[in-house]
């Protein structure tokens, strides 16, 4: 409905149940590479470019980033590939726009999986009180600014966007799978595009527009996968993030991954989710 041309990239058969993949910031459908590979056998499996990112349309003003627009964004792309519902995954920025999709539209996401955010209230309410996670999310502060932040990423060859992945800081940690030179050729391409970082940045922009949140009940069976040396979310939101699930909730935290959690990780992410879609469905007969 709302014009724009998404790109995304699929695996698996048409007619298979639907997986829907959201990826978070700064990056785009290439960070579900591992999950498109794995999840094709028994799924049509959908990796996004979210509105502004990639090869999707990025529209100019900053208002048609506000998060309604992002949820109504899913809906309809859900329809347009010719389903009524998905499982539904999410990845930092694309996590907090599933849980919005799962509480706004219950009816379209059978289940819920999100990886390295917590429920959107868990996530306002947290920070107002701990000013350790107010530092670390500083950047949502910094990114209010026009121009300057998008210039801030392109400076000495996109060094931050590189930093982002790779530093001992954020980065993916020794035991996890380092990106390839490939890998973060593919990011810098997607990014350095003339323009490609505003749509992606003002995402933020409006975020302050919409919370809290009216309603916050999440009634579908939910797994929520958290890397613990997250450099950006304090592990307690995950555990707080339970109560605002209305089903069945599983939360396993790995001790030795980073933010970049099914990248990091993507072995054991894809067991885990495996295991959670075959225990709901045996628990449901």
């Amino acid at each position: 409905d709302s014009g724009l041309r998404f790109h995304y990239v699929a695996a698996g058969e048409r007619g298979k149940p639907l997986m829907l993949l959201l990826h978070g910031f700064p990056e785009f459908w290439y960070s579900w590479r591992h999950q498109l590979r794995e999840f094709k056998s028994e799924y049509r499996v959908v990796a996004l470019d979210l509105r502004g990112y990639g090869e999707t349309d990025a529209p100019s003003h900053k208002e048609n980033y506000k998060l309604d627009c992002l949820i109504t964004d899913i809906k309809d792309i859900l329809e347009s590939l010719g389903y009524n519902k998905c499982v539904l995954i999410g990845h930092d920025w694309g996590g907090m726009v599933a849980w919005l999709v799962a509480i706004c539209y219950p009816e379209v996401v059978t289940k819920l999986i999100v990886v390295n955010f917590p429920h959107p209230s868990v996530f306002t309410e947290y920070i107002l009180r701990h000013p350790s996670q107010l530092i670390k999310s500083g950047y949502y502060f910094f990114f209010q600014m026009p121009w300057f932040p998008e210039f801030m990423f392109t400076v000495n060859d996109f060094k931050v966007l590189k930093s982002l992945f790779t530093s001992q800081a954020t980065g993916i940690g020794k035991k996890g799978c380092r990106l390839t030179a490939e890998d973060i050729e593919a990011y810098l391409y997607v990014f350095s595009q003339p323009g490609a970082l505003t749509g992606p940045i003002n995402h933020y922009r409006n975020i302050f527009s919409c919370l809290p949140l009216q309603h916050h009940e999440v009634i579908m069976p939910t797994l929520l996968l958290w890397g613990e040396r997250d450099a950006f979310m304090e592990v307690e939101m995950a555990e707080i993030t339970r109560i605002y699930v209305k089903n069945h909730f599983r939360l396993t935290i790995l001790s030795e991954a980073s933010h970049w959690l099914q990248q990091d990780q993507p072995d054991i992410v894809n067991k885990l989710i495996w295991t959670f879609l075959k225990e709901e469905t045996t628990r449901k007969r």
